[in-house]
Parts: structure tokens; C-alpha cells; sequence
């Protein structure tokens, strides 16, 4: 039995970062059978790539993400690339032997989605595993409200309300591949409604099973072209050009929907929310109790308990840092020492580390059928808002 796992990381941008600093810190924080070993870093530019190297730990670097399949050092490829390289990554990798983790969406059209999901499917069958990196379950209050819902202490959901908004994507911003449907597939959509559908569907334990109604909608049409590298998301503070260029994906998509359990939901991504930067927020209402998230407020869960006399009821606010009672914090600070993002790529870490050594992870992992799932319906939003009529997720195989 092997005693680690060499990390072969594909991508030196933003989440590569979060990434490279996840699997160098897990084996801090976490005791666990089996570690994570920086092995080798790939980006575009060798140079670029090499620097990455050294300032985070990994072993090798190269330019050429193909040369890390002839590596037997490498047990585990971590990518993320724009999302129109995700498919034949992962694909290949797979059918190299290696585990795969991929970050979202999945994939940037349902296609290319089906095609990693039936790769992993054959890659399963030899015991190779394949996850999508939807860090936010990992956030303790949102891993104890799934653990709420399974204990019974909602009841029957009535609604599920998510939102994820961010304010980064007003007309400054240059035209960047997030922007480009080639590259990214679709905008705020597949970026933030990813992570809420999932959260949504992690939480309740519930699928969506039509999409009702939805809007789509492109405010800002064209965007001056980048020079440079700029800040990590937005491309903000670097050397423009004169020239613009055609935005190709949706700046915001609202939609709603009905859950095989009865419930009605509504989410709503957009990149122009002004005023919120990272505004990843839920709410679940049910015959027992609600609770509300807000990643801007994580280390918090909000629970209003139904069961109370009415004169005790009220929205109690949960930190979710004790370490006998809420995920994953007893690996890191004393209660109310907060956690942050960084955290939540960490946790994940330590659960495929869990399971690729036999044994179960604290909640459960999203694995590429898992999140084939949330791609589906983000396909049927899609096609809900352009041919405007109810999409039942029947039709979206």
C-alpha cells in the first residue's frame, strides 16, 4: 500500500494557487494514512511554470501537462485550466490510470460534460476515482447544515432560495476567457450557479427535477482586450489595448425550479451585483426549521428552530467552530479562531486523501456523475431561458 500520492497539478492562475496551497497544507493539518507529495506543476509558459515550482513546493515543473501521463511518480492529476480543457484532460488522465480532480463547472458545455463522466464511469470499474472541486461543501457550516437535514431537524423543505453574486464583472473589466463562450462555455452562469446548485442539492439531498422559468441576460456586450495579466479573477490593473471584443456568455442567469421532494427553488448568479463581492448565500426553509449561509459571513450558520414555543423562536446564529460539533474544524484552531476560503480546498484535500486510502470522507465527495448531475441543470436553465418554457430534466440526458 502505497504510503502517498504524488500530485501532478495542471494550471499556474488563481486556482492553481489555491490548489498548490491545499495540498501542501493538508498533511499539516490533517493525520491521515495516506499523504499528499508535491510532485510536479504544468503551465503554459516552462518559465512561468518553474517559479510556480519553487514558490509552492512542487518537486518538477514542466510545460508540457502531457509528459506528467509517462510519470509513475504521479498518482493524482489536479487541474485547472479554462473550462473548455477540462474534458480531454481529464479523459487522458484517466485512461492513464490517474485519479483525477477537476475544478468547475465540470466541463464548459453538457457534451464534453457526458464524455468525462462515461470515462470516469470505465475508470471506476478499476478503482480509479474522479471529483469535481465544489470547495464550498467543505465549509463547515455548509457541511453541518447537510448533516441538519439528514438528522431530520428541517423536516419537510418548503423552498430552497441561492444566490451567488459578485460585483467584479462591470465595464472596466477587459475581455478575459471567463468571457469568451469558447473558453468558458457560458459566464456567471456555469462560474456561481455551479457552486449553488450543487450547495443546494449537497444540503437537501434532493435533485431538481424541472426548470421552470429562467432569464439570461449580457449587460455589458463588448470589452476592451487585455495586454497583460491583471488581477486574478477580474484582469483588473493590467495594460489594456485600444481594441474590443465580442462578450460571448451571459453576465447574469436567474432561473426557477421544482425539487423531486416537493420544494420549489430559485438561484440567481451574476457578476453585477454592485456592492457584493463574494456573496454565495442559501436558504432553506422547512416544517421543522430554516437555515441561512453566507459565504461573506462563513465561519456562521443561521438556524431558526420551528419546534420552540412560539415566544422562543427566532434566528440563532451557529459559529461553526467547535470542534467536537461542526466538520473539520478540530484539525485547525480553537473555536471562534476562524477559518477562511483557503480552508475549504484544505478539507476537500484531506477527504480524497480519505478515500483514496479506503476509507470515507466526513460528507460526501462530488465525483464527475455527482456533478454530471448539477451540469444537467445547468444545461436545462440554459436552454429554459433561450427557448423560453419550463425544461424538465427528463429531456437533458
Amino acid at each position: 500500500m502505497a504510503s502517498d500520492v504524488g500530485i501532478g497539478l495542471v494550471g499556474t492562475g488563481f486556482m492553481g494557487r489555491a490548489h498548490a496551497n491545499a495540498w501542501g497544507g493538508v498533511n499539516r493539518f490533517f493525520s491521515l494514512r495516506w499523504a499528499s507529495r508535491m510532485q510536479t506543476v504544468a503551465g503554459r509558459d516552462p518559465a512561468d511554470a518553474k517559479r510556480f515550482a519553487a514558490k509552492w513546493g512542487f518537486e518538477e515543473s514542466t510545460g508540457d501537462w502531457l509528459s506528467m501521463l509517462d510519470d509513475e511518480s504521479i498518482g493524482l492529476i489536479d487541474i485547472t485550466t479554462p473550462n473548455h480543457m477540462h474534458a480531454d484532460m481529464a479523459i487522458a488522465s484517466l485512461e492513464s490510470g490517474r485519479h483525477v480532480t477537476c475544478e468547475k463547472p465540470m466541463a464548459g458545455t453538457l457534451e464534453d460534460a457526458r464524455r468525462m463522466r462515461d470515462a470516469a464511469r470505465k475508470a471506476k470499474r478499476k478503482g480509479i476515482h474522479a471529483w469535481v472541486w465544489f470547495n464550498y461543501r467543505r465549509c463547515p457550516a455548509v457541511a453541518f447544515a447537510h448533516q441538519l437535514v439528514r438528522r431530520g431537524r428541517l423536516g419537510r423543505i418548503f423552498h430552497v432560495r441561492a444566490q451567488y453574486l459578485q460585483d467584479w464583472g462591470g465595464p472596466e473589466t477587459p475581455l478575459l476567457w471567463r468571457f469568451v463562450g469558447k473558453e468558458a462555455g457560458s459566464g456567471a452562469h456555469g462560474d456561481l450557479n455551479a457552486h449553488i446548485v450543487d450547495m443546494a442539492r449537497f444540503i437537501t439531498g434532493d435533485e431538481l427535477t424541472e426548470v421552470t422559468g429562467a432569464i439570461e441576460e449580457t449587460f455589458i456586450k463588448e470589452r476592451v482586450l487585455p495586454a497583460e495579466a491583471g488581477g486574478a479573477i477580474s484582469g483588473k490593473g493590467g495594460r489594456r489595448r485600444k481594441k474590443t471584443g465580442r462578450s460571448t456568455v451571459d453576465d447574469c442567469l436567474t432561473f426557477m425550479g421544482r425539487m423531486k421532494g416537493g420544494a420549489v427553488a430559485t438561484f440567481e448568479a451574476t457578476r453585477l451585483a454592485t456592492g457584493n463581492q463574494n456573496a454565495n448565500k442559501i436558504e432553506i426553509n422547512g416544517e421543522k426549521g430554516s437555515i441561512r449561509f453566507d459565504f461573506e459571513r462563513m465561519n456562521v450558520l443561521e438556524w431558526w428552530d420551528n419546534t420552540l414555543d412560539p415566544g422562543l423562536r427566532g434566528w440563532n446564529r451557529i459559529m461553526c467552530t467547535d470542534a467536537e460539533a461542526h466538520p473539520y474544524v478540530a484539525n485547525y484552531w480553537p473555536a471562534a479562531h476562524l477559518i477562511g476560503y483557503e480552508h475549504c480546498f484544505t478539507s476537500m484535500c484531506s477527504d480524497i486523501l480519505r478515500v483514496l486510502a479506503g476509507r470515507k470522507s466526513v460528507v460526501p465527495l462530488p465525483d464527475f456523475e455527482d456533478a454530471y448531475a448539477t451540469q444537467r441543470v445547468l444545461h436545462a436553465a440554459t436552454l429554459s431561458a433561450r427557448e423560453r418554457r419550463p425544461v424538465r430534466l427528463s429531456e437533458v440526458k
